[in-house]
């Protein structure tokens, strides 16, 4: 059976007038136009506003450029700033002018200065350190061509350095007198004590200036109106401010907080009180930036051992007495003395105990430096030499007589050197010298110790004459009667010296004796060597100057005499064989001793 077709749907469709009209739903509208020249015709207006528009603002920046590039000419660029004055946008002239007067305001005004954490000021002459105009000028420049500058400039600032004129020389010599305000040594953190209060002593790093930095800053920035920053070399230091702190309260406190006390026999004590401390106890900084505590031995014995003297038996050298005619020997005395070395092991626990502080010292016997078997083998056994000079003032007796009984009695080992100053010290009221008669630049002069060339002659000959080595001597500028020619000596303290060597193979003993008279050395030992003196003949006389003095107590008139040169020859033989042994000559010239008028 056949089916029924199906009717098509229609529908209504408004017409343009408003009638409607039935239209098949399989009813097709005609296709759009899609192609190229379609969309050319609906896109192009809408670029073509955009263009324009560009345009537009283009030309009026364009417009507006040219306007401030002719509006700026002849005026210096926008946001520069020398020296601190701000000359953007001023005329050259007027800004050049403000310029020179803000400067001129500044030169040779005090500059103040930062050089590490030290605050100062310099004051620098324009002779040292001036504008260089020219150059300052050229380097503010002209207007900028270039607009993202001009438009930048708008909004920023440009720092121009001033060009200057220098004297290095003067400016480093400036530089380098800052140094007492600006350079310090570093101050390492550590512990003092005031009396029996310990004082933290804070680290504080050290600084030099670093003078070529500093001439760079000054030349750059002397015109600003702002403090110079001038560089520094900093040396740090190793101890900080804990670590000082931490040795004060576990170590300084602690050693000051009582007295330590070190018994010796028969009840006597030795006492290091807390006011002493300081003397003992010292901090020095260590690896890991702390402190470590030092115990002085030698400075705490020192204080403690006067106290306990009274308990110990001193040692005594074997000594030799000549007074008989011949040698003899005073055996030598062992002592007992307090070793205070190993009596000092304790200190640092003592010092840091909370109770108890005591502690026994530790006595031990003590050897002379001399013993008895030592002297009796030096083989010191007749005089091998002597010598006597005589014809002195009261005065210089008295010091002649003073250093014979200094000297008297010296025993010179083999091979050892023995040095008049070096054995009588210091020769000074103190020690019971006066003032007597010397020769001062060929006049007579009066100082304390004269007449100790007397004494320093009379050995020097009497160890001549035993054939000792004669290590150095200085014979007088002028020529004394009294002595041997070329064959004296003069000595003076700290400067001029009389030394020999023990070349021997025995010890030497010196027996010194004075009188009032003469003074008499005689050197004891094993004879070997047998000496001779030969004096040459004086040659090339000089004759002396003639000096005019006011008359007074200063002037001591004088005839004077003439200089003149000789030689001394020692000849030393073996004492058994004959045979000789050595031989020297030694030239000495004498400068003639002025005539001096009182008038």
């Amino acid at each position: 059976m056949p089916v029924p077709r199906a009717r098509p749907r229609l529908e209504a469709m408004t017409s343009p007038d408003g009638s409607t009209a039935e239209v098949g739903a399989d009813h097709r509208s005609p296709p759009k136009q899609t192609g190229s020249r379609h969309r050319k015709e609906s896109t192009n207006p809408q670029w073509l506003r955009y263009g324009l528009l560009g345009a537009a603002v283009f030309a009026l920046l364009a417009v507006v450029y040219v306007i401030d590039l002719v509006a700026s000419s002849g005026a210096v660029p926008r946001g520069v700033v020398v020296a601190g004055v701000d000359l953007g946008g001023r005329d050259i002239d007027d800004a050049e002018a403000l310029l020179r007067a803000r400067i001129s305001e500044r030169i040779e005004k005090p500059l103040a200065f930062e050089a590490g954490d030290v605050t100062g000021d310099i004051t620098v002459s324009a002779d040292v350190l001036d504008v260089d105009w020219a150059q300052t000028l050229d380097r503010v420049g002209s207007q900028p061509l270039d607009p993202f500058t001009r438009i930048v400039s708008l909004f920023t600032d440009r720092h121009v350095q001033i060009a200057s004129t220098v004297d290095e020389a003067a400016l480093s010599a400036q530089v380098e007198g800052l140094r007492p305000v600006t350079d310090r040594a570093p101050v390492e953190g550590g512990v003092r004590f005031d009396g029996a209060q310990p004082i933290p002593v804070l680290p504080v790093a050290g600084q030099a200036l670093d003078a070529a930095g500093a001439r760079e800053a000054l030349v750059a920035d002397w015109a600003d109106a702002t403090p110079i920053e001038l560089p520094v070399d900093v040396t740090d230091v190793v101890v900080d401010d804990a670590a000082v702190q931490d040795a004060v309260d576990k170590i300084a406190e602690p050693a000051v907080a009582a007295d330590v006390v070190f018994t010796g026999r028969d009840g006597k004590v030795a006492t290091l009180k807390p006011d002493q401390v300081g003397a003992v106890l010292t901090f020095t900084p260590n690896d890991s930036g702390g402190l470590t505590p030092q115990y002085n031995r030698d400075a705490a014995a020192a204080l403690l051992a006067p106290q306990l003297a009274v308990t110990e038996v001193r040692p005594r050298d074997a000594v030799i007495s000549v007074t008989s005619g011949a040698p003899v020997v005073t055996p030598a005395v062992v002592g007992d003395m307090v070793a205070w070395q190993k009596t000092l092991d304790g200190l640092p626990g003592l010092m840091s105990a909370p109770n108890a502080r005591t502690a026994a010292a530790v006595y031990e016997p003590a050897q002379p430096a001399l013993t008895t078997e030592a002297v009796n083998g030096l083989g010191i056994r007749e005089v091998i030499a002597e010598y006597t000079t005589g014809g002195f003032e009261p005065a210089s007796g008295v010091n002649i007589r003073k250093v014979a009984e200094v000297v008297n009695g010296a025993i010179v080992k083999p091979g050892d050197t023995f040095s008049l100053n070096g054995f009588t010290g210091p020769r000074g009221i103190e020690q019971g010298y006066v003032e007597s008669g010397i020769i001062d630049h060929g006049r007579p002069a009066k100082a304390v110790g004269g007449g100790i060339s007397q004494f320093a002659t009379t050995l020097y000959n009497a160890t001549y004459f035993a054939g000792l080595e004669d290590v150095t001597h200085t014979e007088h500028s002028y020529y004394i009667s009294r002595y041997p020619e070329a064959r004296e000596a003069t000595v003076f303290e700290g400067a001029i010296d009389l030394a020999f060597r023990n070349n021997t193979q025995n010890g030497i003993y010196i027996e010194a004796v004075g009188s009032s008279s003469d003074v008499t050395v005689r050197i004891w030992g094993t004879k070997a060597v047998d000496v001779q003196s030969v004096t040459g003949d004086r040659y090339a006389d000089t004759a002396p100057d003639t000096i005019t003095l006011p008359e007074g107590g200063d002037c001591v008139a004088s005839r004077g005499a003439p200089g003149f040169t000789t030689s001394n020859t020692r000849i030393i033989t073996d004492h058994i064989t004959g045979a000789e042994v050595y031989r020297h000559t030694r030239t000495v010239k004498y400068d003639p001793v002025p005539i001096v008028k009182c008038v």
